[in-house]
């Protein structure tokens, strides 16, 4: 199961925070939002699908989260995090995305326990989204583990 979101790079995006990496529909971005990747996310937590939801609630469901930067003259620059789930995620939140690196959940947490957080995402991918790159932000869930 899968859940798509289509967001726009900001000149703020700095990608140093250490923890988190976060999508926002909020369409602007100060320099403090270390953990920003992208402002504008055409969809919320919130309007995620029920049985995605449900299945993201599973412990042991695998969550990646590929991020991927269209630049202005067609250059794709794709990474992807890996997280898992937890029974706490509650895909309420009406304005942002988090992955975490963490066990922490609040309505924004859309992953724990990721292998990497902004500080982590190719550099180049960093740089396209900083020059206004769009981003498209696919989240999957693979419950139990099972890669698909």
């Amino acid at each position: 199961m899968r859940e798509v979101v289509s967001a726009t790079g900001h000149e703020h995006v700095s990608a140093e925070h250490t923890s988190t990496f976060e999508v926002t529909s909020d369409e602007w971005l100060t320099p403090a939002g270390d953990c920003i990747l992208a402002v504008g996310a055409d969809r919320v937590p919130a309007d995620f699908d029920d049985a995605f939801v449900a299945a993201c609630r599973d412990r042991d469901a695998a969550i990646r989260a590929t991020l991927t930067a269209t630049t202005d003259d067609g250059e794709t620059i794709t990474q992807t995090v890996t997280g898992r789930g937890d029974p706490d995620l509650s895909f309420e939140n009406e304005r942002s995305h988090v992955g975490r690196t963490s066990e922490y959940v609040d309505d924004r947490t859309v992953l724990v326990g990721a292998d990497a957080a902004a500080a982590d995402v190719d550099p180049a991918l960093v740089d396209a989204l900083a020059a206004g790159a769009d981003l498209r932000l696919e989240l999957r869930v693979d419950p139990g583990g099972t890669e698909s």
